[in-house]
């Protein structure tokens, strides 16, 4: 029986002869690359006919010679619901039942490990309110992670030579149940040494593991690395990144500024999840817009009534389908996040869509009978109090309990008041706030989850009254125009 580091080492000697042809899609046109999704979303509908009991039942009337992008929306939508409920009708490997796959992430720790030798399994942590399981076989496990690191190898290969090759220190869940921990320990190369950290640890851990090993580039969840940025303009932190990169959680805009004024280095925000690995990358030439990895997905921005929203507008939920993963065909996959696309090009000429940052899921609306409250209302003024470094809004019958970890005073009476004025003013009936200063927050599976809805809060195609922008301005436009919230899928 081979062993996991002779399959470990095959598969990133294939993860590397596939790197050049993955990064120069980067350059693609336009039309080049509608073409190929064309072809691939042709050739991911044939498998998912002939092989997923699921997918046949529901695509036997799809001429697969008629099929392209342009007619993708006359196919069903499926759900996470749908995902776990027919789990065993939908993989294309007979072999991959739930209960196996399960046991297999049941086992996992901190150690990478491959299912029948071939496949690897992960698990969302079910911020959105379910849990998710997804398989990827040897090949899509490679595509997922070079989608994810090829803009990074392309700036690497212009780096000038050093004594010691670069160093990634990763800052995320610490489990092999995890997409991006897995990965990377999966294609773990002497050409790009990854160095991972628990992000539950405590602050002065990770910062004297990061100072040990001087990281060239800074992997991690936006809250946590939003707290570094604190440690690092305090002298307490001490490293030189070439990049920090946010991943797994919103990067908001305050975020963004910070890490930017801790460590003068581009700040490149990663929007992946665990059902298609990157989904988004920032342009390394700089902005807060996003590329889409649309040789590797299908991105449809819709509304809460799944109608497609034009560029421009902030869409309340995306159908994605990720072209590249036929052993769990996602076809028309729908996820809540909040994805605006913009209607420009960027400056780098590249061919892939813009996106604005994504800053929202829809689930984060808070209701209160018919009264849908943004969660931008909440964010606006915890924002803007520089000392509250994290904090958690959870929803309550006539408004919400915040805890809220402070660094300095930040007049939380002050805080409560305002926000049981705005909510007056959005009509919510005599609301009741509280803001509670903390130690730290509970995450779940690493993640902050930073707005938590009633439990018997409305679904989410009922939520219309939030508050929307018409308009999302694009590359050249001033980012404090954008109002968006909320979080992103996931990839832990």
């Amino acid at each position: 029986m081979t062993g996991y580091e002779e399959l470990r080492l095959r598969h990133v000697r294939d993860a590397m002869a596939a790197a050049g042809e993955l990064i120069g899609r980067l350059d693609w046109s336009v039309a080049r690359l509608a073409a190929h999704r064309d072809a691939e979303l042709r050739r991911l509908v044939r498998t998912a006919q002939t092989a997923s009991p699921w997918h046949r039942k529901r695509l036997e009337h799809v001429d697969l010679n008629a099929l392209n992008e342009a007619s993708l929306a006359g196919l069903p939508v499926m759900t996470k619901d749908d995902l776990m409920a027919n789990f065993d009708e939908i993989v294309t490997d007979d072999r991959l039942r739930l209960d196996v796959v399960e046991d297999h992430l049941e086992a996992l720790t901190a150690a990478d490990a491959y299912l029948f030798g071939r496949y690897h399994a992960v698990a969302s942590s079910g911020s959105s309110g379910r849990r998710g399981v997804l398989v990827y076989d040897w090949d899509g496990w490679i595509a997922a992670y070079l989608g994810t690191v090829r803009h990074m190898l392309r700036e690497l290969a212009a780096w000038p030579k050093s004594a010691h090759p670069p160093l990634a220190a990763m800052i995320g869940s610490g489990t092999a149940t995890h997409m991006m921990y897995a990965a990377g320990r999966t294609f773990s190369t002497p050409q790009l040494a990854t160095r991972a950290f628990a992000v539950a640890q405590p602050v002065q851990e990770l910062v004297a593991g990061l100072g040990d090993c001087q990281p060239d580039l800074l992997f991690g969840y936006a809250s946590a690395l939003h707290t570094l940025a604190r440690e690092a303009r305090a002298g307490r932190l001490r490293i030189a990144p070439r990049f920090v990169i946010s991943t797994s959680e919103p990067l908001l805009p305050e975020m963004r500024e910070e890490l930017g004024q801790a460590w003068g280095v581009p700040v490149l925000n990663y929007y992946a999840c665990s059902e298609a690995g990157a989904v988004a990358i920032s342009c390394h030439r700089g902005g807060d817009w996003l590329h889409l990895a649309d040789d590797l997905v299908i991105v449809e921005p819709v509304s809460s009534r799944g109608h497609p929203v034009p560029p421009g507008e902030r869409a309340d939920k995306i159908y994605i389908t990720n072209l590249f993963n036929h052993t769990l065909p996602l076809i028309r996959y729908e996820i809540t996040d909040e994805v605006t696309l913009l209607d420009e090009p960027c400056r780098c000429c590249s061919g892939h869509q813009l996106i604005a940052d994504p800053q929202g899921r829809l689930d984060d609306t808070f209701d209160y009978g018919k009264i849908a409250v943004h969660p931008h209302v909440f964010r606006s003024p915890l924002s803007r109090r520089r000392n509250i470094v994290e904090y958690q809004v959870r929803q309550t019958a006539r408004g919400a309990v915040i805890t809220a970890v402070c660094h300095g005073p930040a007049d939380l009476a002050g805080l409560e008041a305002e926000l049981v004025t705005r909510l007056t003013e959005l009509g919510v009936p005599s609301p009741e706030v509280s803001v509670t200063a903390v130690g730290s927050i509970a995450r779940h599976a690493g993640k902050l989850q930073r707005f938590v809805p009633l439990a018997d809060a409305g679904s989410v195609g009922d939520r219309r009254g939030a508050h929307k922008p018409a308009k999302t301005p694009g590359p050249g436009a001033h980012s404090a125009d954008r109002t968006g919230t909320s979080r992103t899928a996931d990839l832990s």
